[in-house]
């Protein structure tokens, strides 16, 4: 399966097979001839030769052999074509092979318009580094083009080939040469011919600044389809902005978020963020506009992961996409998705935080920190695992992006009579979203803090990097006032669903501000200036 997204910065071809078609070799008669089982490499046979002399004979003896080769070989079908396109699209190229450089020298005087110079840089098996499989001549081979490994493409025809560009954490694409062999479980693509790489290589290129190119935004939006027939105009080429028929409907919920941290499904995230906050109003997401700033250096495939991140999450939610903005620009460095989403609800049925009153009880679902606990075991992999976090507890974390959406909790506090205010806990954390809802509601609210449910793994992270788990962003917790002898009931409905909820405080008469406790002693309720994953990411 072809990766998504990914990014081309230069191109590394293998010679032979690859670039060329040898001569008519007999290999196998060359290894008869000098002692070498046939399916053992001619290399490997050498390496484990006691006799140094031996193996200087041997080598002399590959040496003609390959020369030989070269002189009978000719350029592979499209080689001269795709690295006419590479030059065109501006990548650096370079070759990584087992032969000797005379050979590759005496081939390359066989291509039109095609010299040494036009390569970034050959490596082969005099150069000082294991070739293949290892993946010390790919790494070798990046530094000297200046490219970073994993935006490194490395072409060719055999086996070698994938597990060295696998081993130095490159992309790999296996030449078939149109011959029906399985191709290396380490190859990321597979092409018949050379001229297969074209379509490969302008997926992975850098898109200019600015707007999308017409041509390529109309090709995704030609797969984004809108059954909802309140849509009046849709997204697509030409057009500025999107229209709904919201006719017979008594008030319009807006909602508009950016998310910034995220940049593993970031699609996902914009799409349950604004959905959530919708749900604390009482109302269904129904329309959506997604405004993308996507850093210079970005490729068509990274755009079109987000695109499709962002039609599965709204077909997951009902959500119709219709319309946004998506351009290139130095003026951000990752990825931002900034969503607008509406929806509709009956005047009656509207949920305002000013409804809530001195002795509702306050309960929040799951636990804290569900988005920034996903975010960081994504993005801090590496600082998690030098803490001593285990692999398998990180890859748990990354999951807990399926608990964003409050959605299903706040359906269920939606039908009962007895819930006053909802509130969604994003940027800031539980401390900063009780510290909204007491604002908003009027009211002062007072905290058990030893109730505030934080899973251990979100503690073992703030522990290893340094934050405070009631800081740290938690999209997915949702923070519900209710009335003193609905709770019960409000409880029973959300655990039957497998939702965790816990009752962490109540509303008080006083002013607006939280009163905290920690075993029936009063402490400081903790004020985070900005949310701690920005601290992580500064």
């Amino acid at each position: 399966m072809n990766p998504l997204p990914y990014r081309i910065d230069a191109v590394l071809f293998d010679f032979d097979g690859t670039l060329t078609r040898p001569g008519a070799l007999d290999f196998s008669a060359f290894k008869r001839k000098i002692g070498c089982p046939q399916k053992t490499p001619v290399l490997e046979f050498m390496q484990g030769l006691p006799d140094r002399h031996r193996v200087q004979e041997i080598a002399a003896k590959l040496d003609l052999f390959e020369l030989s080769g070269a002189e009978r070989s000719r350029p592979n079908t499209g080689a001269t074509s795709i690295l006419s396109a590479i030059k065109t699209y501006g990548l650096p190229v370079g070759i990584l092979t087992r032969n000797s450089r005379d050979s590759v020298l005496r081939s390359l005087e066989r291509f039109p318009a095609l010299a040494a110079s036009d390569f970034g840089t050959i490596i082969t098996r005099e150069d000082p580094v294991e070739i293949k499989p290892s993946g010390e001549g790919v790494l070798l081979a990046a530094q000297r083009l200046c490219v970073n490994p994993e935006n490194l493409l490395v072409v060719g025809d055999f086996h070698f080939d994938m597990a060295a560009g696998a081993a130095a954490g490159a992309l790999t694409a296996y030449l078939s040469n149109g011959e029906n062999f399985d191709s290396p479980a380490d190859a990321v693509f597979v092409i018949e011919t050379l001229l297969d790489l074209k379509p490969i290589l302008e997926e992975g290129l850098s898109l200019p600044a600015g707007k999308l190119p017409n041509a390529f935004l109309d090709e995704l939006l030609s797969d984004h389809h809108i059954d909802d027939p309140s849509v009046i105009v849709g997204p697509s080429v030409g057009e500025d902005t999107a229209a709904v028929d919201i006719e017979g409907e008594s008030v319009l919920v807006l909602k508009s978020d950016p998310i910034t941290f995220a940049t593993e499904s970031i699609g996902k995230y914009a799409v349950s963020i604004n959905a959530n906050d919708l749900a604390t109003a009482g109302t269904e997401a129904r329309w959506m506009l997604a405004t993308l700033l996507l850093p210079c250096g970005f490729t068509k495939s990274q755009v079109r992961q987000i695109f499709s991140d962002l039609g599965e999450a709204c077909s997951s939610e009902k959500v119709t996409l219709c319309g946004g903005h998506t351009e290139i620009t130095d003026a951000v460095s990752r990825p931002v998705v900034a969503g607008t989403m509406a929806g509709t609800v009956a005047r009656e049925d509207l949920i305002r935080k000013n409804r809530m009153s001195p002795g509702d009880r306050v309960l929040v679902t799951k636990g804290v920190a569900v988005e920034g606990t996903a975010i960081i075991a994504a993005e801090f992999r590496e600082k998690l695992l030098q803490g001593g976090m285990r692999s398998n507890v990180i890859d748990d974390c990354r999951r807990f992006t399926a608990m964003l959406s409050i959605l299903p909790e706040a359906r269920i506090a939606w039908a009962v009579d007895g819930v006053s205010a909802l509130h969604d806990v994003t940027e800031g954390g539980i401390a900063t979203a009780l510290a909204e809802l007491s604002l908003a509601g009027g009211y002062g609210i007072r905290v058990r803090l030893d109730a505030v449910p934080v899973y251990p793994q979100t503690q073992r992270m703030g522990e290893i990097l340094g934050i405070d788990p009631l800081g740290l962003i938690g999209s997915g917790s949702l923070l519900i006032s209710c009335r003193p002898d609905s709770v019960a009931g409000l409880r029973d409905q959300v655990t039957a669903s497998r939702i965790d909820i816990v009752e962490i405080g109540e509303v008080t008469n006083r002013e607006p501000g939280i009163d905290a406790t920690a075993g029936n002693v009063s402490v400081q309720w903790p004020h985070f200036e900005v949310d701690e994953i920005t601290r992580l990411f500064q």
